[in-house]
């Protein structure tokens, strides 16, 4: 072969995730592309080649595929962290958590400290009202740190934020405040509290600073750098980027040509048009085609559109069925937010449908699947079409039923798993009750239906990291230890698949990554132990050295 040298990377055990060839102890590569596994011996057939045993003592797994995830996870960073639990930053730090609304107020304290324009907005994100016991937090609290200073924080679930009265005031949010989302008091103040983007944006001072954040270079290497950290070589921004904005895709150009940029992304196309207007829908239609056809690299792809139909299920903004929730704060509607008419849903549906681009659409709510469910069916009636691979994302109340209907259209799931673990207990005692908590998340219920799924971190929602998310799929723990719903837990296998080929295949990429086999790209995860011989309620723990990109082999850490 006259190409490059052939080199020969030998493990202790390679796991391919090709029931073909299942496992292997060498893999053979050739440029960015795997020739073959098998033994050295094996494998030593193509000719001249170089052994690399710097893994011998290593675990390889396909590269984990991460098919919902958003840029912000290398953004937020930017701003103080005051969420419910422990998080490692992309440098190393680990921010403690913050565990009552006191030591909230004690860290923006600290914080606004520090800031030396005084009309500079006190910027935080992680925020997590649920996990507060006592009264929710909200403007009073807030105005503790201070009355001069605007003071903007984004909650964990990235669908509300919590501002002081100083914002408020600037901003012009009074009792009159038509817009939706904008929670009030029971005298019909408004109590700090705004609920999805048509309420935030009203924050504009607060929310346009983690945009900025947000399309920062920095926020693109750092956001590579944790999913490398943990074995990711394809990441997903599922909607975060505004590809329509000038400027968006050439800073995406920037980052991933650069050849030490150590991971692949799928950019989605965002449908931002809060009103649903179908007009919207077909201009970004063409825009999603144009970056597919054109604009793709080896390290940058698109080709699929990400809608967002309803909230967070822990923010009691999602959309669920009767009886909704056990126990909602004051301010909140009943039964969640539409951010997408659904009346309009078929329309815009289809528009992208029609178009040959791949659908994936937020819902948490099972009210807001099933819309999401018939909105395809529709599609499908109007423009017969297949492997269309439309995706219900986070899936989190989703019915066997509805399972049922989307593996007969041949819809993909992917499921929030990690919800178990970080939310779980609230969920059974706060948000939908013992029975649906215990069934949300139901990977064992779309295994059965015949539902093809991935499981995701939605980083920053929670932090990036298939080994925990896949251990929540396994395990079902959640944060108190429980538990909760053992008849959806899989196994370890079906959830490595999860994380790998059929993530892979959910982002129509599995004819490149996903599975080590003879042709596809030579990304690897490279683990200290192997995820089948650990105890199960230890596939978190389980170290990982770093991946290998391309047959660039890029370790954890590393800048």
């Amino acid at each position: 072969m006259s190409e490059a040298l052939l080199k020969i990377f030998t493990a202790k055990k390679i796991i391919t995730m090709n029931p073909a060839f299942p496992f292997a102890t060498a893999v053979a590569v050739q440029g960015e592309r795997i020739v073959g596994v098998g033994t050295t011996e094996d494998l030593a057939q193509w000719g001249d080649h170089e052994i690399d045993d710097q893994f011998k003592d290593h675990i390889l797994l396909p590269g984990f595929v991460e098919a919902h995830t958003h840029v912000m996870a290398g953004g937020v960073w930017e701003f103080p962290y005051v969420g419910f639990y422990d998080r490692v930053d992309p440098r190393g730090q680990t921010w403690s958590g913050c565990r009552d609304i006191d030591s909230v107020v004690e860290r923006l304290v600290e914080c606004e400290g520090s800031l030396e324009d005084p009309e500079q907005p006190l910027t935080a994100w992680g925020l997590d009202p649920i996990f507060l016991e006592g009264e929710r937090l909200v403007a009073k609290h807030l105005d503790r740190v201070s009355q001069t200073r605007p003071i903007f924080v984004f909650h964990a679930s990235g669908h509300l934020a919590t501002v002081n009265s100083e914002m408020m005031r600037r901003s012009g949010i009074d009792r009159h405040t038509p817009t939706p989302g904008v929670a009030k008091d029971a005298e019909g103040e408004p109590n700090g509290e705004l609920q999805e983007p048509p309420a935030m944006l009203l924050a504009q001072d607060g929310l346009s600073a983690i945009g900025v954040a947000i399309m920062s270079s920095n926020a693109k290497w750092n956001y590579a750098r944790e999913a490398r950290n943990c074995g990711v070589t394809t990441i997903t921004d599922l909607g975060t980027t505004r590809l329509a904005m000038e400027g968006q895709l050439e800073a995406w150009r920037d980052a991933t040509d650069d050849p030490s940029y150590p991971a692949r992304v799928v950019v989605a196309v965002g449908h931002f048009d809060v009103g649903g207007n179908p007009k919207e829908s077909n201009e970004m239609a063409l825009l999603a085609v144009r970056l597919r056809d054109e604009e793709e690299t080896a390290k940058l792809r698109f080709g699929i559109v990400k809608l967002v139909l309803d909230g967070s299920i822990q923010g009691f903004t999602a959309r669920v069925s009767w009886p909704h929730y056990v126990d909602p704060p004051a301010g909140h509607p009943g039964n969640g937010l539409w951010l997408i008419p659904p009346e309009q849903m078929a329309d815009i549906v289809s528009s992208y449908h029609d178009a040959g681009l791949t659908v994936h659409c937020h819902c948490n709510g099972d009210e807001a699947a099933q819309v999401f469910i018939d909105a395809v069916e529709t599609a499908l009636e109007k423009h017969p079409r297949w492997d269309h691979r439309h995706t219900v994302q986070h899936c989190q109340l989703t019915t066997a039923a509805q399972y049922k209907k989307m593996a007969a259209l041949g819809m993909n799931a992917n499921i929030f798993s990690n919800h178990i673990f970080h939310w779980g207990d609230q969920h059974a005692s706060v948000t939908v009750g013992e029975e649906r908590a215990a069934r949300m998340d139901a990977c064992a219920t779309a295994e059965r239906e015949g539902v093809r799924f991935s499981v995701h971190s939605d980083a920053p929602i929670t932090p990036m990291g298939h080994l925990h998310t896949a251990w929540c799929a396994v395990n079902r723990l959640t944060a108190s230890g429980r538990v909760l719903g053992p008849e959806e837990r899989i196994s370890v296998s079906k959830a490595l698949e999860a994380c790998t080929v059929d993530a892979a295949h959910q982002l129509k990429l599995d004819h490149d990554i996903g599975s080590l086999e003879s042709g596809k790209l030579a990304d690897f995860a490279v683990l200290e132990s192997d995820p089948y011989e650990v105890n199960p309620e230890e596939l978190k723990d389980i170290a990982v050295w770093g991946t290998v990109l391309g047959g660039v082999p890029h370790p954890a850490g590393s800048e």
